[in-house]
């Protein structure tokens, strides 16, 4: 009898051992400012302009036996945007540039994931802006996981790629030297 239980014991251990582990979600952490979306610009080709989002959600998954079947989700107010100057932003707020009381929102939906090694990915995804869909890739670094000190668990990445803004129908010529801007992307997610 002993020998049958062990026997069953071990058998129920090796299925459960076999059962794939689903993918964690997460959720963007907005609520505690623990993740940003930025962006720089050149001014004329003599400085840098910073700007942000300020609002916006998201969730992803991510799963790490199997990278590759991650995914993510982001939602944007435009009309959050935010570069410390009010005029500039009310501009920025118009047709000139994001349209935002045609387009109040901005989202992007990722459709693969591939692990580079060291921490790095390509993540590749549609993303609606200003009126147009279009796939886009960010570079993504793994920036760690971890408990956090009130018994959850988070993981965060950070993320960049190059808009040219002409693809984007922003209207608005800033002349050669600022056609293109980069965003940063901060992410820290706490898992469900």
């Amino acid at each position: 009898m002993f020998r049958i239980t062990i026997i069953t014991a071990f058998t129920a251990l090796v299925l459960i051992a076999a059962i794939p582990v689903p993918a964690a979600d997460y959720v963007i952490d907005t609520k505690g400012a623990h993740a940003s979306i930025k962006f720089k610009i050149s001014h004329l080709g003599y400085s840098w302009l910073y700007g942000s989002f300020k609002s916006f959600t998201g969730s992803f998954s991510y799963d790490e036996n199997n990278p590759s079947a991650s995914k993510v989700s982001v939602e944007i107010n435009t009309s959050s945007v935010y570069t410390n100057h009010a005029e500039r932003d009310k501009h920025l707020r118009s047709a000139d540039f994001l349209q935002v009381a045609k387009y109040p929102k901005a989202s992007f939906v990722s459709i693969s994931f591939q692990e580079q090694g060291n921490g790095k990915a390509l993540l590749k995804g549609k993303l609606t802006l200003n009126g147009v869909t279009k796939p886009i890739i960010i570079d993504v670094t793994h920036v760690g996981a971890g408990k956090d000190p009130w018994g959850g668990y988070r993981r965060g990445f950070e993320g960049r790629t190059t808009l040219t803004l002409k693809e984007w129908n922003i209207k608005r010529d800033l002349g050669p030297a600022s056609g293109q801007l980069e965003m940063i992307l901060d992410v820290e997610g706490i898992r469900q």
